[in-house]
């Protein structure tokens, strides 16, 4: 399955993806979970990320990713996770972290791929994990600002 969220905010693709850091890591976390934070390297290849999800009436899970891949050019900057220990309700995790210019904003693009294990059918985990991800929107857009439309007022 394959989720793409894209969310307008204000700044440069290579300030922005500057600020993916451990502090707004933590601001991301969705609500309805503890999530503790184990390790967090940094979004450059070979960097690791390692969460404990605390679940209501579950026993905690730990969900360790690996950054596979980032980069940057003149209009896109970018990194990419993968699952590489997964809690119980998924098997295989892929987020490619996106910040591309648009004109003066850029989007963050939230690329996710995921597959349930055999026995759950992915498109019952789908709204869920649409919901949590959807969460980071206003955070994006509180932490980097909101991008306005351009103006095309002129003066006389």
């Amino acid at each position: 399955m394959r989720i793409t969220l894209s969310t307008p905010v204000a700044g440069h693709h290579a300030g922005i993806m500057a600020r993916f850091d451990r502090e707004l890591f933590e601001q991301l976390s969705p609500p309805g979970a503890k999530v503790d934070l184990i390790r967090f390297d940094g979004s450059e290849t070979g960097d690791l990320v390692h969460i404990r999800l605390h679940l209501p009436l579950m026993p905690a899970q730990n969900w360790i990713s690996k950054i596979v891949d980032h980069g940057s050019d003149d209009n896109t900057s970018w990194f990419v996770d993968e699952g590489k220990t997964l809690p119980w309700f998924l098997s295989a995790w892929q987020h490619r972290h996106v910040v591309k210019q648009e004109g003066d904003h850029s989007l963050i693009i939230d690329d996710i791929r995921f597959t349930a294990p055999l026995w759950l059918p992915d498109f019952l985990l789908y709204p869920v994990l649409w919901a949590q991800f959807a969460w980071r929107r206003p955070v994006y857009r509180r932490v980097f600002g909101v991008a306005l439309p351009s103006s095309n007022i002129s003066g006389t």
